[in-house]
């Protein structure tokens, strides 16, 4: 077991592994679009206007200090929303919140300084980087009204400027505010769209690998329960028979001695197959296994079989095997759960439908409760030929208990009869 589930551990690591990388290299990719651009535009842009010496140098030296503290707070706030773990919604230590307000702070000193000196393309740089990165942090239903909001509001500020001073650049100290804000977002919140889908589908695909191999075990466990079960069941069986008779009969009380080790290293060698993964579940083999077993129980199993249903009936490997899985349980839970006298098992295809009925006559020892019956077993393979379009049911049925397993069959097509010659035209013999 250990092998081959942790090959497919392996191999589903590997798939989780890869994703991992693919996305590291997306997110660098983002990390460059988004704070990179970021820190391109404020250095372009603001850095040139420090740097400008018709500047006032009163204006430069805050200007100066509020770049760098801008640059740092849009970095590491980018940097920390592009993590390859979601964030959690709250943060105790407080530090994105005191970097956002650290951001905030900035943008006001990188406004306010070019607007009170009438540098209409400059001022809103920093206020729509800011309204972009605190939309960053915000669910959609706040992050929409926010920038809606910023847009309406950007051209007041240059506006009311440009009416007090008179300097006939009133369209322009509006309407380009408005248009930069929409436009840092747009740029700024597209890759972070992509990128927080990105994440989800990588931590999808995680899961599913993970669910696939959580499967893959308890099908395993399923197989390995069903075999050992009843293996154990027949040993068990045999046992307290061989107990009986070593004072009674000691010839048949060595003989079951036998059939116990014979059985012992049947269940031996069906749990290697099972664990390597080549071992199929025959329903005839089990049909007449049952048969044999039920007898060595001193039970009257009677086998009442369509003759051509086995092999004809148009059964898929994968559904001979789920009703062999059936025959088998069925036999353990007569084992287990009944004193039955008789049982009865009859296969046969019925309205395009494999049907394998099996039933005894012991109702009063099974429990009444589907749960009491299968552990397991019942109630697991009444899903799995659910999964495969069949049906699996169990009950009382007046005196007898019965369990009824039905899959589609598609009819094996019997060969076809040479077709006659035509007879001879009439007009044939004529026109000879």
């Amino acid at each position: 077991m250990s092998g081959r589930l942790g090959h497919n551990d392996r191999v589903r690591d590997g798939a989780i592994e890869g994703g991992t990388a693919g996305l590291t290299s997306f997110r660098r990719y983002t990390w460059w679009t988004v704070p990179g651009m970021t820190v391109g535009v404020l250095g372009v842009f603001v850095g040139a206007w420090v740097l400008d010496g018709d500047v006032p140098l009163g204006a430069r030296a805050p200007v100066a200090a509020a770049l760098v503290v801008e640059v740092w707070a849009c970095v590491v706030l980018l940097s920390r929303r592009l993590a390859l773990m979601p964030m959690p919604d709250t943060h105790p230590d407080g530090s994105p919140l005191r970097r956002l307000i650290a951001a905030v702070g900035a943008g006001v000193v990188l406004a306010a300084i070019p607007l009170a000196l009438r540098n209409y393309g400059l001022w809103p740089v920093a206020p729509a980087l800011v309204v972009a990165v605190v939309a960053t942090y915000l669910p959609a239903h706040r992050r929409r009204p926010l920038i809606a909001s910023a847009v309406v509001l950007a051209p007041l500020p240059g506006g009311a400027v440009s009416l007090l001073a008179g300097d006939g650049e009133l369209a322009y100290a509006a309407l380009f505010p408005a248009g930069l804000v929409a436009f840092t977002a747009w740029v700024t919140l597209g890759p972070l769209w992509a990128w927080d889908t990105a994440r989800r589908l990588d931590e999808a695909r995680r899961l599913e690998a993970e669910v696939a191999v959580r499967e893959e075990r308890l099908r395993f466990a399923g197989d390995l329960h069903d075999i050992q079960g009843h293996h154990l069941q027949v040993i068990a069986l045999k046992s307290e028979l061989a107990a009986r008779l070593v004072e009674l009969d000691p010839g048949r009380a060595a003989a079951e001695l036998k059939e116990i080790r014979r059985l012992a290293a049947d269940a031996l060698s069906d749990t290697r197959a099972v664990v390597q993964g080549y071992r199929r579940t025959s329903l005839g083999d089990e049909i007449g296994n049952a048969t044999r077993v039920l007898a060595a129980a001193g039970i009257d199993a009677r086998m009442t079989l369509d003759p051509t249903a086995v092999a004809t009936a148009g059964l898929t490997d994968s559904a001979r095997h789920l009703l062999g899985l059936v025959m088998r349980e069925a036999t353990t839970n007569v084992l287990r759960h009944s004193r039955a006298g008789r049982a009865d098992v009859d296969f046969r295809v019925v309205d395009g439908h494999a049907r394998l009925r099996i039933g005894n006559d012991g109702t009063e020892d099974h429990p009444s409760h589907p749960t009491g019956l299968d552990g397991t077993g019942l109630r697991t393979l009444a899903e799995r030929l659910g999964a495969a379009g069949g049906e699996l049911t169990w009950g009382r049925d007046g005196d007898r208990f019965l369990v009824v397993a039905a899959l589609p069959a598609k009819p094996t097509p019997s060969p076809r009869s040479p077709k006659p010659p035509d007879p001879p035209d009439p007009a044939d013999g004529a026109a000879r």
